[in-house]
């Protein structure tokens, strides 16, 4: 049975081949919408050394492969179990990679064209194997997973005009213990940030001080089963998968990080809901079914309450996992890691999906994937 990591035995034995050849493109028709130009972004993660490969983005979702830019680090050449581990800046000017297998971050400047990356630092995550990253203005969160010897932590970062990066003292904090976390991220005002931790049913909450110092954790138990991904809405109402349980949960976060559920666990009918993204103004929500290879819609509610739209809002190929939207939410991007493509959607009022493009030759074992 296939897990959030998109594995199994069969999907395994097509991810040791490694495609090297340049990725190729099939756009399909697609009635043109109000979306800009911009770019999607995906991680070779290789272990040899890991990359960004960047697609130019046109008005209608179809994607152009633009170049490969190394980060100067490592992958683990195998899927990382996480979201979060390519993450833009809020203007885009600023992309971070983790490099899992060299336990650093890199950060890009992004061309005003979206389509060239010019590194402008590279620092340790203070810990082992980082899967996830989060920007609010100039602070800059990492999560690492840790291994058996280095317990997982997160870890802060000042961001500088020039793009550098510099540690935030008293910033480094632990999870709840030997655990397999798999995303970070703040919420919109900056003062919360969320860890969900798949193996002990938890959700980690820190609350951040106006010098960014990360305090806690606050630890939270989650509804469902095997917490994963997760995205708040524009309220700051926190929408979590559970990958075991299939479902999404919304829930109501206080000052001090503390959780009250809103809608526990609404199933989507599908297997393992891992990724998920919500749109700019908050309505919809979507969740990647791994095991399925669907993505499934909700309709959020003012208070953060869920309502299950469609089981299949699209089907995809073999194991989705990572997904984007772009900045203003109208057209999103999945990565399926079976058949190593990225399938382009467009997004309607209405929070239907329609595809409109599809790009083949991703690396097996790539991971992360951000778009604008």
């Amino acid at each position: 049975m296939k897990t959030c990591n998109g594995k199994s035995p069969i999907i395994l034995s097509t991810l040791a081949f490694f495609v090297l050849t340049l990725p190729l493109v099939f756009a399909a028709t697609a009635k043109e919408d109000s979306s800009s130009e911009g770019a999607v972004f995906i991680m070779t993660n290789s272990a040899a050394g890991n990359s960004v490969l960047a697609y130019s983005r046109g008005a209608d979702g179809s994607l152009t492969f633009s170049g490969s830019f190394s980060t100067a680090g490592l992958g683990t050449g195998s899927g990382l179990g996480d979201q979060g581990g390519l993450a833009l800046s809020r203007g885009g000017r600023w992309l971070f990679a983790v490099n899992a297998g060299s336990n650093e971050l890199t950060i890009f400047r992004v061309s005003d064209e979206s389509t060239a990356l010019t590194i402008t630092d590279k620092v340790s995550t203070v810990g082992k194997t980082p899967i996830s990253v989060t920007i609010h203005k100039r602070l800059v969160y990492v999560l690492n997973a840790g291994d058996a010897v280095t317990p997982a932590n997160i870890a802060g970062f000042r961001l500088s005009e020039d793009g550098g990066l510099s540690p935030i003292p008293g910033s480094v904090q632990p999870l709840s213990g030997v655990t397999s976390p798999a995303q970070i991220s703040f919420n919109p005002h900056g003062t919360i940030l969320i860890v969900t931790e798949k193996t002990t049913n938890i959700i980690d909450a820190y609350t951040v001080d106006e010098d960014g110092v990360a305090a806690g954790p606050v630890f939270n138990v989650s509804h469902g089963t095997e917490p994963f991904g997760f995205a708040f809405d524009k309220r700051g109402n926190l929408i979590v998968s559970e990958a075991v349980s299939g479902a999404l949960s919304s829930y109501a976060v206080s000052k001090t990080g503390l959780l009250r559920t809103v809608s526990g666990s609404v199933a989507d009918g599908q297997k393992a809901a891992c990724w998920v993204v919500v749109t700019r103004n908050g309505h919809f929500a979507y969740t990647t079914n791994t095991a399925s290879g669907t993505i499934s819609s909700y309709a959020v509610g003012e208070k953060g309450a869920l309502k299950l739209l469609q089981s299949v809002a699209a089907t995809t190929h073999a194991g989705p996992i990572d997904m984007a939207l772009t900045r203003n939410s109208h057209l999103l991007y999945v990565f399926d890691t079976g058949t190593h493509e990225i399938q382009g959607f467009s997004v309607g009022a209405d929070g239907s999906l329609t595809g409109v493009s599809t790009v083949s030759g991703i690396p097996a074992g790539a991971a992360g994937l951000a778009a604008n």
